[in-house]
């Protein structure tokens, strides 16, 4: 399979983006995979350092969470590789802080880091097969992709500070939950209703360019 089909859009919707924007090709899909690893490389900058954890809170997943959602399941995870390919490499993406390139992706915060691709996935995957766009799809949807990123983070945080689980818990998910609660409440809210603002303009532009009978 070619990057050029894997990139390709779908004939149907699926995501909020190909509904804001229907006619887009391999070389938007390329170009839109470039911006979103560098929204989350911007987001990422938005740090603030735990003095008893070696986890900052970023912005990380609230980048990671919007991808996944807006951009479906393929486009958005292919977003978060080449963000980790770029970090990898050395460019200055990830948070401030910390070591850089691999050795950020080896270190304490390296599980939240390596499960951006397939929480993005996820989040994208669970919305392209949700036909009625509820809000509760929305919030499932970002839920699951929550659930991945910490539970991957907390496990190697686990192995990596060599700590029991509560510790590991303590350090890497409880600090959190207030700021993630706050970004899964405003994305579940904003996003159906912007997939219902979208959806009703794309109605509004076919009626008026249907031709009179």
């Amino acid at each position: 399979m070619s990057a050029t089909s894997v990139l390709a859009t779908p004939a149907r919707p699926v995501a909020l983006l190909e509904l804001l924007l229907p006619r887009l090709t391999a070389a938007h899909n390329v170009l839109l995979v470039v911006a979103g690893s560098l929204f989350v490389a911007l987001c990422a900058q938005v740090s603030l350092p735990l003095p008893f954890s070696p986890v900052p809170v970023t912005g990380q997943t609230f980048a990671v969470l919007f991808l996944g959602a807006a951009f479906g399941a393929r486009r958005s995870a292919a977003a978060l590789a080449l963000y980790l390919l770029e970090g990898a490499l050395g460019l200055p993406v990830f948070a401030p802080g910390g070591p850089p390139g691999l050795a950020r992706l080896l270190g304490p915060t390296g599980g939240y880091l390596l499960a951006f691709p397939a929480a993005a996935f996820l989040a994208g995957w669970i919305l392209e097969r949700t036909e009625l766009r509820a809000w509760w799809s929305w919030l499932v949807a970002v839920l699951a992709a929550e659930a991945l990123i910490f539970g991957a983070g907390v496990c190697w945080l686990r192995a990596v500070t060599l700590t029991n689980w509560p510790q590991a818990v303590q350090l890497g998910l409880l600090p959190f939950l207030p700021g993630e609660i706050l970004k899964v409440a405003l994305l579940a809210a904003a996003l159906p209703a912007s997939w219902w603002a979208a959806q009703t303009g794309v109605r509004r532009d076919a009626e008026r360019r249907r031709p009179l009978s």
